[in-house]
């Protein structure tokens, strides 16, 4: 029942993406189609999911398919329906969000052609989720990064729009080169590329190479740094219910991928856990630091997804540790912790970039310098991005604090255990760095966009946005409160897809480390309620004790100045100067002094930009020689039908002699 319910949200999709491409000429109509069709897939979908976890079933189906090593086999086992939860949510909730948003593109973009990609995206990332077939899952995912890329080139009139796609582009098809050796090393022993027939790896060496090419496969669409380069490209030069979805969702795919592979490869040696340490401890903290230099508040967010994605494999790397030593406890809690960060990251950063977007719609800049006082113009967006701001910061009692939390005490059991400390410390310290900066980074970009005063007109002329827009922000939002609140269901409904990744002899340390998490959690939940109502009370008693007095409104402290004015205040810039200063060594920051000239100037100003230093001086060297080599070969390029035939009659004859030799 619920795999067919499944299928039913993949071919609705799949067929509302049709049908939006065919009813292109009608951009309002098509605009409200692709809305609603979203939402009603995202619904099915989801609704397929909790079925399957509930009933504790693996529902199954599978049909020959015509293709060498291929059948379309997709089954819901725990793990998948955990991961199609967020991508349902998330899709449904940005469809919602995208009707309004696009509406100022009516007549002047292909909507049809958008809403088309934006649903085969929703199809390629639900296919991928439940694939058991290499074929299909490599098709799955080629249709999920071609269908982004086409959505990242939405605005492609814009320079740095055609670099943000090829530099995608780029990144995906690397990735994938990996992942299709990856499966060729899989499927070797038994000819077969169906999950369920894949053997264990012959020696430990072969288990080892294919787990370092599904890092470096699934870390492409991940964001592992140094991978992440194109993140920090696309996900700001896309729509923004775009963003939300590639950075909500979308890159968790190569997550699920990673943890999929790990469940045919057998037991994990400590050396894979300590690789995910290390990539989760660097991506967490130069994620976050890139964060804190930025100006553009999508591209701010953007690198949040670096450092979130990094706490991810904290808590993966922690999980395979503890799999090594035989400490079950430690590794439910280390898996928990990753997973329900999954979840936790879909729904806080997709509401962040939501808010970013509303932000953009009503100002027309993404600047943060340029921007302030929107809390008393925009105050549900405000709101909204407060909650997220402090759920990503993992602030009690918000989810990010949840899924954190177990990871601590996953690498607080590690201290205790022999071979084990030293990733236990090390996954402590980043956790504490990551948290400190990303507090210090949100503090910067609420304030500075939310308070105070307007720094330009068209902050001064923002409005509120549209209730369709508004209520996309809402929901993940009262999620993000919701799970943060009730912690011990949120790890109990995570356990099925822990148990996924565990050995059959691990049940007694899976009870352990529920009980333990639940246990503390409940107490801070009671703790956070108790709070709360002390809040309300001190609100009605503060309400009723200035009721009774006049209230009136001033000017803060002007510091003396006779006629104060926005210019005065703290920038995001100067805010974030202090840290951005301590570690320029690795942020590199660019600075630009336009010093008072004459006795009256009438200019002056400092300006910093921070490149990402990982494509300054790593891939854009490599990028610049492949693009002068290609420039050298454009000689071969002669427009001349006759030719290319000729080339490839040459290849051809090339391939028969040496497959004949």
């Amino acid at each position: 029942m619920w795999i067919m319910l499944f299928l039913s949200a993949v071919l609705f999709l799949f067929l509302s993406a049709a049908l939006c491409l065919m009813l292109q000429r009608r951009p309002s109509a098509v605009n409200k189609l692709g809305s609603a069709t979203a939402v009603i897939g995202g619904l099915l979908a989801m609704a397929s999911a909790a079925g399957a976890l509930a009933s504790g079933q693996r529902p199954d189906f599978q049909i020959a398919w015509s293709v060498p090593f291929g059948s379309f086999h997709i089954a819901m086992d725990a793990l998948s329906a955990f991961f199609i939860l967020p991508i349902g949510l998330i899709g449904l909730a940005s469809g919602l969000y995208g009707r309004r948003y696009l509406e100022d593109r009516l007549g002047r973009k292909p909507l049809g052609i958008s809403w088309c990609f934006y649903h085969l995206l929703f199809v390629g990332m639900l296919l991928a989720a439940t694939a058991q077939n290499g074929i299909l899952f490599l098709f799955a995912w080629e249709l999920m990064s071609l269908a982004s890329f086409f959505l990242v080139m939405f605005d492609h009139e814009q320079e740095a729009v055609l670099t943000a796609g090829r530099t995608y582009l780029v990144a995906t098809h690397l990735g994938a080169a990996f992942l299709l050796a990856m499966f060729v090393l899989l499927g070797a022993a038994e000819q077969t590329l169906e999950f369920d027939r894949f053997a264990d790896p012959a020696t430990p060496a072969m288990a080892g190479a294919i787990f370092i090419l599904a890092v470096l496969g699934f870390g492409a669409k991940a964001g592992f740094l140094p991978m992440h380069v194109w993140l920090p490209q696309a996900h700001p030069a896309a729509p923004s219910h775009v963003s939300a979805v590639m950075s909500g969702v979308m890159i968790k795919t190569g997550i699920y991928g990673l943890l999929r592979v790990l469940t045919f490869i057998g037991p994990p040696p400590p050396w894979w856990g300590w690789t995910l340490v290390a990539v989760g401890a660097v991506s967490g903290i130069a994620g976050v630091l890139f964060a804190l230099a930025q100006h553009d508040l999508k591209q701010l967010l953007a690198y949040h997804s670096v450092e979130n994605i990094g706490i991810i494999c904290l808590g993966i790397g922690m999980g395979l540790l503890g799999l090594s030593a035989e400490n079950y406890a430690m590794a439910t809690l280390g898996f928990a912790g990753g997973l329900l960060h999954v979840w936790n990251h879909a729904l806080f950063k997709s509401l962040l970039f939501f808010g970013a977007g509303a932000v953009a719609h009503a100002t027309g800049t993404r600047n943060i310098e340029q921007l302030g006082g929107l809390l008393k113009r925009m105050p549900t967006t405000g709101f909204c991005f407060f909650i997220g701001s402090a759920a990503i910061c993992a602030l009690p009692p918000l989810n990010g604090f949840v899924s954190e939390f177990l990871i601590y005490l996953s690498a607080l059991a590690a201290v205790t255990q022999a071979g084990a400390a030293t990733a236990g410390l090390v996954v402590i310290g980043a956790l504490s760095l990551i948290g400190g900066l990303a507090a210090a980074c949100f503090a910067k970009a609420f304030s500075a966009v939310f308070l105070g005063e307007p720094r330009s007109d068209q902050a001064a002329l923002a409005h509120e946005s549209a209730l369709s827009m508004r209520l996309a922000q809402i929901l993940p939002a009262a999620m993000c409160a919701a799970i943060g609140l009730l912690g011990p269901f949120a790890v109990q409904a995570a356990l099925p897809a822990v148990n996924a990744l565990m050995p059959s002899a691990a049940q007694a340390g899976v009870e352990l480390a529920r009980s333990r998490a639940v246990h503390l959690l409940w107490h801070i939940s009671q703790a956070a309620v108790l709070l709360a109502a002390l809040a309300a009370v001190l609100h009605m008693i503060r309400s009723r004790l200035l009721a009774k007095h006049p209230v009136a409104e001033s000017v803060t402290w002007d510091c003396g100045y006779a006629a104060p004015n926005p210019r005065m205040q703290y920038s995001a810039s100067s805010f974030a100067k202090p840290l951005t200063r301590m570690f320029r060594w690795l942020l590199r920051p660019q600075t630009h002094l336009y010093k008072p000239v004459g006795l009256f100037p009438v200019h002056a100003g400092l300006e910093t930009h921070t490149e990402d230093a990982f494509m300054r001086y790593g891939y854009g060297p490599i990028f610049n020689a492949f693009a002068w080599m290609a420039g050298h070969l454009r000689w071969l390029q002669q427009g001349r039908n006759q030719l290319y035939v000729l080339y490839i009659a040459i290849t051809l004859i090339g391939l028969l002699v040496w497959k004949l030799g």
